[in-house]
């Protein structure tokens, strides 16, 4: 086994936005870092999620005010940092005679557009479907009212490697298909035994402090050596999601209430497709192994028509995904009823301090970071410094302002000019400014390599194999890309064997920064 002789001054486990994030602010802020995870970043629940940055307008019903104001702060910040992977969204919610009542959801919606500090993103409006194209997917004459208010659209596994990225410029280490196997403390310092699960090789490295972000796992972690008596659980939650070919033209999304009292969304997705979702339903199985169901995918059809002129059928359906929510158990009889909100729970077994994450939502990871260093500040030497960074630096490929996006396309078009509008599109709210470095020097297609479909290309894929981590296909077309919908089964075959035959080795070949 290899011993790394260095002590770092924090270990993180779980590569998804609570440990991305939490490695992003610790070493903005002078600490030494180390992040394992057991897949790839964000495979977990990280990137199974509605995506959205929200302030959550349902929690109101549940009294969260606070969870509800910072995630509402939150999302124009995180706008703010991340304009190419964020972007406004205008929902709109129909009132449904017999459940919520209209005075109900405008005092709700007053709330939402005041106690977050609301400053860039438009405010909330009464909507006559008679009159409004949000009206024309609907069906006639059953809803004759709504309210459209804003939220945030984000590409939910780039933002969580974007922010590894980022620590990793900042000098953290970041090793995927990396599994801790083995946790123990001796002397104030915790090791931390792992595996390579591609090549099977075991190593350790000691820190000084340990988070455990290990989501649905969370408990699991705890029970491999760490010496702790966990008094917080973990509820797992299913949310599964539903994905049809484009229900409408324009560019709003939809929340829907249902009689049973939970809420869906229905929303645009990458362009040509609508995505529906989420179910929430307590899961007892392996979190690695969960699926939509015949019955989550007939709930979600069933509540969607509800609403809509044309019907969604199970047989409408072109992609499904689902994830398991790692809540904090509150005790809450249902799971629809159970706090999105976060949970630490600190021990410090021999004067080592353990950090285990219980909950929260991808809005609010970056103030759940701050929150688990001001946790860990009694053990961290530089935990105090730069308190607040990580809201005004922009995550890689983000170093423009939240309305520049359509200037950097027009630029990628200029500069290369054998980009389609698509192509250039696609690339500058995937990489932000980072584009310009992907592409270089390239002075037509063919300098781009192989093309393996949907715009997707040699230069680029070895980009995310050199530079985000991606070891497979699915890695790229799922969450790197979500071009996963637009490929063939043989393109992403095809897409494979190259891999197999081009790996290279996961160094940064990037440095840091945008515009060159």
């Amino acid at each position: 086994m290899r011993l790394l002789e260095r002590i770092f001054d924090l270990a993180i486990i779980g590569g998804g936005v609570n440990g991305c994030g939490i490695a992003r602010d610790a070493v903005g802020r002078g600490n030494t870092v180390f992040l394992c995870e057991m897949n790839d970043l964000a495979s977990g629940t990280s990137s199974w999620s509605t995506k959205l940055v929200h302030g959550g307008l349902r929690y109101l019903e549940y009294y969260e005010f606070r969870l509800v104001r910072e995630a509402l702060i939150e999302r124009e910040i995180l706008w703010g940092i991340a304009p190419h992977i964020i972007r406004p969204l205008r929902f709109v919610l129909p009132h449904h005679a017999g459940l919520r009542p209209a005075w109900l959801l405008r005092l709700g919606l007053f709330l939402y557009d005041h106690i977050g500090g609301r400053h860039l993103l438009p405010a909330t409006r009464s909507v006559d479907l008679g009159r409004d194209e949000v009206g024309k997917p609907l069906i006639p004459n059953r809803y004759s009212r709504a309210f459209e208010y804003s939220d945030c659209f984000v590409d939910d596994a780039r933002l969580v490697v974007l922010n590894a990225r980022d620590a990793a410029d900042k000098g953290a280490e970041i090793r995927t298909r990396t599994r801790a196997t083995d946790i123990k403390q001796s002397d104030g310092v915790w090791t931390v035994s792992m595996v390579d699960t591609l090549t099977g090789e075991r190593s350790s490295i000691r820190a000084k402090a340990l988070v455990n972000a290990g989501g649905p796992w969370v408990e699991d972690v705890l029970g491999r050596g760490a010496g702790v008596n966990a008094k917080a659980k973990v509820r797992l939650v299913q949310g599964s999601h539903i994905v049809v070919k484009k229900l409408y033209d324009h560019d709003r999304a939809y929340m829907f209430q249902n009689a049973d009292g939970r809420i869906i969304f229905v929303i645009p997705y990458q362009d040509d497709f609508t995505l529906i979702g989420t179910t929430d339903r307590d899961y007892d199985g392996d979190p690695a192994k969960v699926k939509a169901t015949p019955e989550e995918i007939e709930y979600l059809c069933k509540a969607a028509s509800e609403y809509l002129a044309k019907p969604v059928t199970p047989a409408d359906v072109v992609w499904t995904y689902s994830g398991v929510r790692p809540l904090y158990d509150d005790g809450a009889s249902e799971a629809k009823a159970a706090t999105r909100d976060y949970v630490f729970e600190l021990d410090t077994p021999g004067g080592a301090p353990l950090l285990s994450i219980y909950g929260g939502k991808i809005t609010t990871y970056r103030r759940l970071a701050e929150e688990a260093l001001e946790r860990l500040a009694p053990y961290l030497r530089s935990a105090k410094a730069r308190e607040g960074w990580t809201g005004k630096w922009p995550l890689p490929g983000g170093d423009m302002n939240v309305s520049d996006i359509d200037g950097l396309i027009a630029e990628l078009q200029r500069g290369y000019s054998f980009l389609s509008h698509e192509h250039a599109r696609r690339l500058a709210r995937a990489y932000g400014t980072r584009a310009l470095k992907l592409l270089g020097d390239a002075k037509s297609a063919s300098d781009l390599g192989q093309a393996f479909g949907a715009t997707l290309t040699e230069r680029e894929v070895r980009y995310l194999m050199a530079n985000e981590w991606a070891v497979t296909a699915e890695d790229i077309v799922w969450r790197r890309s979500k071009l996963g919908l637009r490929l063939s089964a043989d393109e992403i075959a095809a897409l494979s064997d190259w891999i197999a035959t081009h790996a290279v080795p996961q160094s940064p070949l990037l440095e840091a920064g945008g515009r060159s």
